[in-house]
Parts: structure tokens; C-alpha cells; sequence
């Protein structure tokens, strides 16, 4: 029995609700259980160096976590004076996974960023920033199409993860905190609308996995996936 009561392969509650944020292009405050993240884009009429004169765009992210979004107060990053690893490695993979979902030619010499702020934190944060920033950048493309600028849909697919793990013996979907934190094995799976991979993220926190194992895990975060994809797209409209 999982701590929730939930079923072996269902999701936590999940909600999205759009613009939230009044001078965002595009913003929702995406639900995962007792997750909750803000996730807001903006557009730039700039890229960054590397692609100048490219007709390339590019889609960034950044990822923050408030003091208290868990159960003892953080210490603000910025008060550090610096940004931490894990912080670090969560933002590139927001971005890496956005871009997978975009082409960038049809998008122009412009940069969105996707800025993901955890205001309540139960497990899955990266999850659920990549799922509500795919929204928030989905908002942000259709002002950009209504208003002219560009004339050709940029997104290719839906981008939306979640996390899988193996509990008391047991494949599950989307670990909550409770669960995490004791996970035996532990992945996070990054996947398009269409079922492609675009990053997996597995390892094993206090035992080894099988490959039978491991195909259940991503058996789960297909179904998962395909449920998260439904809200989106119920969300955008």
C-alpha cells in the first residue's frame, strides 16, 4: 500500500491553471499532488551569442525553490551569493527538454525563458516545472503566432515528464515525497506527446534494478505521460 493510497500506476491530483501571472507572454501554476510550481515565459527578441546571424531561436529555463516550500526553511540561493548544483542541473534539464519539443528555425532569432519557481515542494519538482513550462511556453508561441510575428507553429509535440521509482518492491508512478525519500530505485522520464524519449534520469538509491524492472518503470511513465499530456492540452485549449 502506498503512503497516499493512490494505485500502483495512478498520478497525484494534477491541475494547470493558465495566466496567472498579469506580464508573463505565458503562465500556469501547475498542480502535482501537494507540488506546486509557477512556471512563466518570456520572450526576448534576442538569442544568446552563439546563434546571432543562426535564424535560430532558443528556449532557456531557470529554477528556483522559495524558502519554505518545504518542511524546514531553505536559505535563498541569492543570499548565497551563488546558485547550488542540484538548482543548476535542474534548470539545463528544463531547457534541454523544452528545446526537444521545438523547432527552433520556426521559432526565428528570438529566446523564450522559462522560469520555474517551486512555491510547495512534495517530491517530483522537476517533473512538474518541465509539464507547466511546456504550458507556459505553449501560451507564449500562440501570442507569437495571433500577433504575426512568426507565421509557423514552433512547437513539434507536447514535453512532459514525471517520476517513477520502485517502493517496497513495487514499480510505482509519480513518487510523492514520502516515497522518494526511500525509493529503492528512483527515475525521472522526459518524454514528447508522441511517446519519444527525450531524457531518462534512473538510479538506484539502495538497491540494484533489473531491466524487466526498469521496462515497467517506463511502461508507467508512458501511461503517466499520456495522462499529463490530456491536461495540457486541456489547459491551452
Amino acid at each position: 500500500m502506498r503512503p497516499s493510497g493512490r494505485k500502483l500506476d495512478q498520478l497525484r491530483a494534477v491541475s494547470i491553471e493558465t495566466n496567472t501571472s498579469l506580464h508573463a507572454e505565458g503562465s500556469c501554476l501547475i498542480r502535482m499532488g501537494n507540488t506546486h510550481v509557477i512556471c512563466t515565459a518570456t520572450i526576448e527578441d534576442k538569442t544568446p551569442p552563439f546563434l546571432k546571424n543562426t535564424g535560430l531561436g532558443w528556449v532557456t529555463a531557470e529554477y528556483g525553490m522559495l524558502p519554505r516550500a518545504t518542511t524546514s526553511r531553505t536559505r535563498r540561493e541569492a543570499a548565497a551569493g551563488k546558485q547550488g548544483g542540484r538548482t543548476q542541473e535542474i534548470q539545463r534539464l528544463i531547457g534541454r527538454a523544452l528545446r526537444a519539443g521545438i523547432d527552433r528555425s520556426a521559432l526565428g532569432e528570438r529566446q523564450i525563458v522559462i522560469d520555474c519557481d517551486v512555491i510547495q515542494a512534495d517530491g517530483g519538482t522537476r517533473c512538474a516545472s518541465i509539464t507547466g513550462g511546456w504550458v507556459a511556453l505553449r501560451l507564449a508561441v500562440n501570442k507569437l503566432l495571433k500577433a504575426g510575428i512568426i507565421t509557423s507553429d514552433p512547437l513539434i509535440d507536447n514535453v512532459a515528464a514525471v517520476s517513477c521509482g520502485i517502493y517496497a518492491g513495487q514499480p510505482v508512478l509519480d513518487l510523492d515525497y514520502p516515497e522518494d525519500s526511500v525509493a529503492g530505485t528512483d527515475g525521472n522520464f522526459v518524454l514528447t506527446g508522441s511517446r519519444r524519449l527525450i531524457e531518462v534520469q534512473m538510479s538506484a538509491e539502495g538497491s540494484t534494478f533489473t531491466r524487466d524492472q526498469m521496462a515497467s518503470l517506463l511502461d508507467l511513465a508512458e501511461k503517466g505521460i499520456a495522462e499529463l499530456v490530456h491536461t495540457q492540452n486541456t489547459a491551452v485549449g
